[in-house]
């Protein structure tokens, strides 16, 4: 791990990034085993992705948003409040939007909705990676290791995530190259982040609890009007609150133990 000290710490963040990137293409390669759907199959996925989504929201985003804002001397609740809440506005704006450009595809609508909250929420997580590797420079081998981790643990969360946007897609008529492509793009902006972050480590914590809180209002917005509504119309609606609560579970499980 030593040696990793002569790599510069923004080549480190960027390969650290194309591989959190990289797992989310995987993610959204499930939807190569989907070429004959289900419904009923597609239908659990979505209301896996709203469980996903809702525990990546808290343990990802909110947790570490409180805490970061903490040590940085700030008024954790109105930082990450007002952020939570913003990043909620932004996603019913964009509905609005959707709504007036795509009035009559509602469904299409939500897949671009849900497409762009997890975009959303990779941002800041590009932005811990670049952080996180632009601190370990000054540190001990210790940091260094926990930019790692951090990193390996974002790429294991990814997974999932990358299937909530293409699996979705899929279900809505897409193609499933189209639907491929669109799963990976949601993780394309991770590396940018990173790069971004680990080049203002010196400045972006002040902002990092705003951008954490700002994903996690946008995926509870995105969750509460359009993912799990949707998922109750379908006539297995038990069988739908099951995989929104086992998708919650299992990146909970990510979250706490690789947190």
């Amino acid at each position: 791990m030593s040696e990793l000290f002569h790599i510069s710490p923004l080549w480190q963040a960027l390969a650290a990034s194309l591989m959190t990137w990289g797992v989310t293409a995987l993610g959204a390669g499930m939807v190569l085993a989907a070429r004959r759907p289900r419904p009923l199959w597609l239908d659990a996925m979505l209301g896996f992705g709203a469980g996903v989504m809702l525990a990546s929201s808290f343990w990802s985003l909110l947790a570490p948003a409180i805490s970061r804002s903490e040590a940085l001397g700030q008024t954790a609740w109105l930082i990450c409040g007002i952020g939570f809440l913003v990043g909620g506005g932004l996603m019913l704006l964009c509905d609005a939007l959707l709504r007036h450009l795509q009035p009559e595809n509602p469904r299409q609508r939500r897949s671009h909705l849900l497409m762009w909250s997890i975009t959303l929420h990779n941002i800041p997580e590009g932005l811990a990676v670049g952080v996180a590797f632009g601190a370990a420079a000054r540190g001990d081998t210790a940091a260094l290791a926990a930019a790692w981790m951090l990193a390996i643990g974002i790429a294991l969360q990814n997974f999932p995530e990358g299937a909530a946007v293409s699996l979705p897609l899929r279900r809505e008529g897409y193609s499933v190259g189209r639907a491929l492509w669109m799963g990976q793009l949601s993780g394309m902006v991770e590396p940018v982040a990173a790069v971004a972050g680990a080049l203002l480590c010196l400045y972006v914590s002040a902002v990092l609890p705003f951008l954490l809180a700002l994903a996690a209002g946008a995926m509870v917005a995105v969750v509460i009007a359009e993912l799990v509504p949707e998922s109750q119309r379908s006539s297995h609606a038990p069988l739908m609150t099951l995989a929104t609560l086992v998708g919650f579970a299992v990146m909970m499980a990510l979250d706490v133990t690789l947190g």
